[in-house]
């Protein structure tokens, strides 16, 4: 799987309408939610905005996709397609249409869409997935410099922490990772 690193943007007309599309990486529902309204908010005056989007979760995998009002399957659909197509996951792709005065068809929708859609795409740069994972973690003061260390080496970051007697904290781990990470601070632990 491969999730979006740097987002990609892309435009193009197509009998006199204008497909204006984004493709970013999103977390959640909600950061799909802010990401659509900040792109609409751009082009207030456009007269769609189709998106697809495909999301890992705790239940697994959610795509969701919305043709805007659009003949069904013409706009959202085509835009799902690639994502999934890509095997992309935790990314939002949403494309804006001005409408220029010429109905294009369902096929021509489809490919104007998909189209735009994947030359935001091919715009975007993409990296492997790595499922991340909080853990809790106790350990020494005289280890906080090592411990700081591991979890650059392994591209983890230190969620909480709280400092008492020892230091408790909340890393975030790569979940191949986490448990030699673990293990290694185990003695130090609490």
């Amino acid at each position: 799987m491969l999730v979006i690193t740097q987002a990609g943007f892309a435009e193009q007309t197509i009998n006199k309408s204008r497909f204006i599309a984004m493709a970013l990486a999103c977390a959640d529902e909600r950061e799909v939610g802010q990401a659509l309204r900040a792109f609409a908010s751009k082009h207030p005056t456009a007269h769609h905005l189709a998106y697809g989007f495909r999301l890992k979760t705790e239940q697994g995998l959610v795509p969701r996709f919305s043709d805007a009002g659009e003949p069904s399957g013409t706009a959202g659909m085509p835009v799902l397609k690639l994502i999934e197509g890509r095997d992309l996951i935790n990314v939002c792709v949403a494309v804006i249409r001005y409408y220029g005065g010429i109905n294009l068809g369902t096929g021509g929708l489809a490919r104007a869409y998909g189209g735009t859609a994947k030359l935001a795409l091919d715009a975007a740069k993409t990296g492997h997935f790595v499922e991340m994972k909080p853990y809790p973690l106790t350990i020494t003061y005289k280890q906080m410099d090592m411990m700081t260390n591991a979890l650059l080496k392994c591209n983890g970051s230190i969620v909480s922490k709280a400092f008492n007697d020892q230091i408790e904290l909340v890393v975030l781990l790569p979940v191949d990772e986490s448990v030699n990470f673990l293990n290694r601070f185990k003695p130090y632990g609490g």
